[in-house]
């Protein structure tokens, strides 16, 4: 039945991953493409998508993926599953957070995760940077520059140093993702 397997599928993505949505990333790509939810391409637009609306990047992704393998109710179950896993821990965390963090056990814990949360980040950007730039998805697969994705990742650098150059500050996410969708449409519909 494909709501038991989206909720135990989403509930284990969101019990073993630690460091936010973007960690979860990495997993929630392992599944969907293992279980034939959806393809890397497909995968790629729809992380897109989800870092373009309102709310974290893995709730999004577990509704949508949720939505596409069983409507509405599915998106209602991936999503349940995907959340319940840290509601939990952060309902009982916050009920022992006085005495949580004193114990050496918890520090070096939390202090062996943050590494592997990096890490999970940074080979989640390097898969979907070589995916979607080289369009690069086994070891031994052939490379195809995508010219105009990389047009718009060099625009949106140039843009970031300029802009952090006469305001001395980094510029808005919100405003780089308009400024790339605005310019995926100039340039993808050439």
């Amino acid at each position: 039945m494909i709501y038991l397997s989206l909720f135990l599928t989403f509930f284990e993505i969101g019990l073993f991953t630690f460091g936010g949505g973007y960690a979860m990333i990495s997993l929630i790509r392992e599944k969907a493409i293992a279980l034939g939810w959806l393809g890397e391409e497909e995968l790629i637009n729809m992380i897109a998508v989800s870092e373009s609306t309102p709310g974290p990047i893995a709730v999004n992704m577990a509704t949508f993926v949720g939505a596409k393998q069983g409507g509405i109710l599915g998106s209602a179950v991936a999503t349940l599953g995907v959340v319940l896993p840290s509601f939990i821990i952060i309902l009982l965390i916050s009920a022992l957070i006085k005495n949580f963090l004193k114990y050496k056990g918890i520090q070096a814990f939390l202090g062996g995760v943050r590494p592997c949360v990096v890490a999970l980040i940074l080979a989640t950007a390097l898969t979907m940077g070589l995916s979607t730039l080289l369009n690069i998805t086994t070891v031994w697969g052939g490379v195809t520059l995508d010219v105009r994705g990389l047009v718009i990742l060099a625009i949106l650098i140039f843009l970031a140093l300029v802009y952090k150059k006469i305001r001395k500050k980094k510029p808005s996410p919100i405003l780089m993702i308009l400024i790339s969708a605005g310019l995926g449409m100039i340039l993808y519909s050439i």
